[in-house]
Parts: structure tokens; sequence; C-alpha cells
């Protein structure tokens, strides 16, 4: 647990390499997803390095939560832009988001020569990879985001809303009426004094940052169509990103909608990303990556591959940029506290939908799928292990039962 106590003063301005090296290191070696990044980054760059106190780290982790976007990817982006200025900032994304992107990427060059029945096993234990992770991730934010019981039920009425009407519109109505819901219902809640950063601008260009966030927003869709070109790529993905509350495995079902629902990705090959992004350091938004490369444009695969990327994390970053010298303020209000908190149980819901569909009607066709997704589950919710180990037993125990002649899809 975060100890608010300290205040002792972060270290002087460093350089954009000093960023860049730092978030390298743990583009490279942060394993476990969004929550396990939160550690890393609080014992390399507030215990190791202090380059924030532990206060300005619970703050900086605040906004990330309460905002759009991708959590860990948005916190170390601030961590960057407060220590390195705007070239910090980017140079924390490129570093941590990089070796995950280029991993992906080649995943996605290879994916189409397990074509085979070991290549098809493979793909199926990715999978049920996709299907441990995420029940996994449902239990763990119910407990969190919903420790009573309204905000239990505002998660189960947003399940079932979703799961009963399926259409994209509903996913943003389910947010926005979990926010209201929230407003209504959590009443004894009580906001978190905010605290002032170093950010070198002001209010000025934070409401700047702000309407280049909603400019695109409204704007990308006027210049894309439904077939997959470059643009519609951006919109999509700058759509999902702008979205999705909680960052992390949320995701999944506005990505899931973005570019299998128009076709451009089937559901084999989004599962099987889905689930070999697990294996792999760093953020769980370069998943974007993987999907970009699959579309098929007619551009280049790398391009294409990098419109996704960027575009899926620009929203979270515009948000964070421009709420970031008017947070002492916002954070003041006991009504956004209350939203947050109804969204936040909404979102549980509707990544519990999507365990549901698409992921367990695509990954479970048997006893034996479930055997090895549930082994899989325990693994990370009983036993703590990494992501990790989960795809190696679900893509070795489907390997092995088609070798033993035993299908399992």
């Amino acid at each position: 647990m975060i100890d608010d106590t300290n205040t002792q003063s972060p270290r002087s301005h460093g350089s954009a390499r000093e960023v860049f090296l730092a978030f390298l290191k743990l583009g490279l070696t942060s394993f476990g997803g969004p929550i396990a990044h939160l550690g890393y980054f609080r014992a390399e760059l507030v215990e190791r390095r202090g380059w924030v106190t532990e206060s300005q780290f619970s703050q900086l982790l605040a906004i990330c939560q309460f905002l759009p976007g991708p959590a860990s990817s948005q916190l170390g982006f601030t961590l960057g832009l407060l220590r390195g200025g705007w070239r910090g900032a980017l140079a924390a994304f490129v570093a941590f988001t990089l070796p995950s992107a280029i991993l992906l990427v080649l995943f996605a060059a290879i994916a189409p020569a397990l074509q085979g029945p070991v290549g098809m096993a493979v793909i199926h234990g990715l999978k049920l990879v996709a299907l441990a992770v995420v029940a996994s991730a449902v239990l763990g934010m119910s407990k969190k985001l919903c420790p009573d019981r309204r905000r239990q039920a505002i998660a189960v009425i947003a399940a079932a809303v979703v799961l009963s009407l399926g259409a994209a519109w509903v996913q943003l109505l389910v947010v926005v009426g979990g926010g209201v819901a929230g407003w209504l219902a959590c009443r004894s809640l009580q906001p978190s004094p905010g605290e002032p950063f170093p950010t070198g601008y002001g209010i000025r260009l934070g409401a700047g940052l702000l309407a280049t966030f909603l400019l695109l927003l409204l704007g990308l869709p006027l210049i894309a169509g439904a077939t997959p070109t470059l643009a519609a790529v951006a919109e999509a993905f700058y759509r999902a990103g702008a979205l999705v509350f909680g960052g992390g495995h949320v995701v999944l079902p506005l990505l899931e909608e973005a570019v299998v629902g128009p076709g451009w990705v089937n559901q084999e090959q989004f599962l099987a990303g889905y689930g070999a992004a697990q294996a792999i350091p760093g953020p769980m938004f370069a998943f974007s990556a993987y999907l970009g490369a699959e579309i098929p444009t007619g551009h280049a695969a790398v391009l294409c591959a990098l419109v996704a990327l960027v575009f899926m994390f620009l929203p979270g970053f515009l948000l964070v940029s421009a709420v970031l010298p008017a947070w002492d303020a916002i954070s003041r209000h006991a009504a956004t506290t209350r939203a947050i908190a109804g969204v936040n149980a909404a979102v549980v819901g509707l990544l519990g939908a999507a365990l549901y569909d698409p992921i367990f009607t695509s990954a479970v066709t048997g006893g034996a799928d479930l055997a090895i997704a549930l082994i899989g589950f325990g693994l990370l919710a009983l036993l703590g292990r990494s992501p990790l180990w989960v795809v190696l037993w679900c893509v070795a125990a489907s390997v092995a039962m088609q070798a033993a002649g035993l299908s399992i899809h």
C-alpha cells in the first residue's frame, strides 16, 4: 500500500534520454499486466530514482484511473512529462511500448504459418489464455471497484444490458448510465484532495489539448469509411481508446466491436492475439499493434500497426495532459468522485459481459477446454502466478491434447 505520508522532494528535472532508458528497462521487464505495472513504476521511479514523492505518485494514479485510457501507460506518460517535459513524455511512451509492439507485430507476421494441427492447437490455447486472464481480471476488479451492493448492482445491470442488446452504441450508453447511477447512488463517497503538479504549462494549454481530443473524436468519423483504410483504422482505435474506462483488459470489448464487428479481423485472429499479448511485457494496449498489422488496408502491415498503436494511446494522453494542471480543482467535487465510482462499476459489468461473449463462447467447446482454462485461472487468481505461466500452461495443454488425438476444438 502506498504511504501518503512521504513528503520528500523529488530530484531535479531530468533529460529525455534518462527517461527513455528508465522506461525501456520497464518495457522489457514489466510482466504481469496493468496492476503489476503500477508496482514496477513505484519501485523504480519513486523508491529507487525519487522522480516524484509518494503523495505525487498517488495523485497521478488517481488522475489516470479517473480518465478514459490505458491507466498504466498514462501514468508512465505523466511521470515522463514531469521528469523530462514533453520530450520526456514521448520518450516514456516509446520506450515502454515499443518492445511489446514489436513482438506482437512479429506474432501477426508468423500467425498465418500456424495452420497445421499443432499451429491450430497453439491458437486454441491462446484463446483459453484469454478466458483465464479476463476471468481473473473480472474477479479482481469486482473486489476493488464494486465493494458494496449498490456498485455491484450497477455492474450486474450493465452486463445484462450489454448481453441483451449487443449493439456498439450500448457500451457507451452503459458507461454514461453508470456515471449517472454512481452520482445518484454513491453519496457516501468523499473526494480526495488534489495537488498541483509542476507541468511547465497551465490551464490554457490544457484546454487546447482537451479541444484537440474532442475535435479528433468528432472529426475522425467524418473522414473514415466502412472499408479498412488508414483513416478508418485511426478512427476505430481512437474511438476505442477514448471510451475505455479502467484500461487494461477493459479495452477488449471495445476493440472487438471496432475490428471484429466490421469484419476486418476474425474472432480467431482477435483472441489468439489477445492471448499472445499475455506472454510479453509492457502495456496491454500494445495489442492494438497486432490488430493493426492484421487489418487488410492494402498498406504495409507495419504502417497500419503504427497507426493503430498511435491512435489507440493518443486520446488517453491528450486527456491526462489536459486535466493535469486543473486536477486540484476537479478533484474537490464530490459529484466527480461518485460519478467515476459508478463508471468503474459499469466497466466491471462491461468486461463481465465480454468474458461470456465472445471469449467463453469462442474458446470453450467442451469439458477439456473448461478444465484447462480453470487451471489457468487458478494459477492467476489463487497462486498469483504471472500471465506468462498461464500462456505456457494453456498452449502446452492444448498441443498435448491434440498430439494425443483428443481434439478439444
